[in-house]
């Protein structure tokens, strides 16, 4: 593998982040998928804050956010029709969490942003797991799916100054109309009444008008008001405020913080073997219930890696993001079974070159969400998102990567989740 970008993987940074560089040069070897590693990655991770000022995550500022609205690297070209859409219901997805990771030394890759999103589903989610070993035998349907986006310093849509974070900062140019219920995809369809509201799907057109556009909308037909609803982010929110409410998950800012700086210490007589978890503990799940979760565990190799999974984690117990661009880097799985061979990660579908796992999304992401804790409501492991080692360019300004989902074997109880 070519040496220059192996270190280009040492390079890349979630911003504002600034890591220092490592000397050592980066050999890519073969690893078994079970093979234990002496050192840990060196791992970011990511926790949410409510912001205190929902304007700083704008996409002309490059936020690290999770729920609300998902700030469009590039405003105008966004992701087509097809793509929105979960493959099993129909509906259009739901923004999950964007990550701003550029990386270093490579003018195309001067802004990148990982978007994920996700149908709130779990039936769909459930559907997924069987699709997501599918990807030989053609294009697998998906209910979670992650766009990469990336941008050179010079480019039609931001200043090639850093910003100044004083309230002057602007977009150079303003995005695409966006729809007036989710407030997320391209409003490709405008109201039939009024021809001011614009929708990305006729689902969310029927959704807003028994919402209350069918009285606005008489309204608006005798107005001369324009919606203000773009990919900038730059939204009319009273346009769509019932549709955020359903359509989009509560807002949060990720801040970024090294794993290294959280200590953690095994207290005398609570090894790993013990089946004693630190975070159920902390979060008042019962010793029986941890119980009941790992004796339905598959394996011996199932209880060692869920061991392994709760002692990492324990030192940080509300971060919902790993992150770890590294040539060596493997995700934090829970489990044993489930999780993918090297040869069950398909190449980049735009280079056909190889993918790198890049960050995983914790289950905790659920309670900041509000996400009801019963056997319904949707849940995961772990949602690792592998992306294309060389991070290619395209003609394609939103470039669908990979995302391995590895689930409970019983959905009924949540190990790790904070109760509600």
């Amino acid at each position: 593998m070519d040496s220059d970008l192996a270190k280009s993987l040492r390079s890349v940074t979630i911003s504002p982040l600034e890591g220092e560089e490592e000397e050592e040069e980066v050999h890519i070897e073969e690893v078994e998928e079970d093979e234990e590693e002496d050192e840990e990655d060196s791992v970011q991770l990511g926790f949410v804050e409510k912001p205190k000022n929902p304007r700083l995550l704008l996409s002309h500022l490059f936020p690290n956010k999770a729920g609300g609205l998902p700030a469009w690297l590039d405003p105008v070209n966004l992701p087509p029709d097809n793509s929105r859409l979960c493959g099993f219901c129909g509906d259009p997805l739901q923004f999950l969490l964007q990550i701003y990771a550029s990386i270093d030394g490579k003018e195309s890759t001067f802004h990148r942003t990982l978007y994920v999103f996700m149908c709130p589903s779990m039936a769909c989610l459930l559907r997924d797991q069987h699709e997501q070993w599918r990807h030989k035998e053609g294009s697998p349907s998906r209910s979670v799916k992650v766009f990469r986006c990336q941008l050179a310093r010079s480019n039609p849509y931001y200043s090639s100054e850093p910003p100044k974070l004083d309230g002057t900062d602007r977009p150079l140019c303003t995005g695409v109309p966006l729809c007036c219920w989710c407030g997320t995809w391209k409003g490709g369809k405008l109201c039939g009444s009024c021809k001011k509201t614009r929708y990305c799907s006729e689902k969310h057109q029927a959704m807003h008008w028994k919402s209350g556009h069918k009285s606005e909308c008489y309204k608006l037909i005798a107005s001369d008001s324009t919606i203000v609803n773009n990919g900038n982010g730059v939204q009319d929110l009273t346009v769509f405020k019932n549709g955020l409410n359903n359509a989009t998950w509560p807002e949060y800012e990720i801040v970024i913080e090294e794993e290294s700086g959280f200590e953690w210490e095994k207290s005398e007589g609570n090894s790993s073997s013990t089946g004693t978890s630190a975070i159920v503990t902390k979060y008042n799940k019962t010793d029986e219930a941890l119980q009941s979760v790992m004796d339905q565990f598959e394996a011996d190799a199932d209880k060692k890696s869920w061991a392994s999974f709760e002692e990492r984690i324990s030192r940080a117990p509300e971060q919902v993001l790993r992150y770890c661009r590294d040539a060596t880097a493997k995700p934090l799985w829970p489990l044993c079974s489930g999780r993918p061979s090297k040869t069950e990660i398909p190449p980049c579908r735009y280079c056909k070159g190889p993918l790198c796992y890049e960050f995983q999304i914790m289950p905790q992401l659920l309670y900041y969400f509000g996400v009801k804790n019963d056997s319904n409501s949707l849940d995961w492991g772990t949602i690792a998102v592998f992306t294309c080692l060389a991070s290619c360019e395209s003609s394609i300004s939103y470039k669908e990567e990979f995302a391995w989902v590895q689930i409970y074997p019983a959905t009924s109880i949540r190990p790790g989740r904070l109760t509600m």
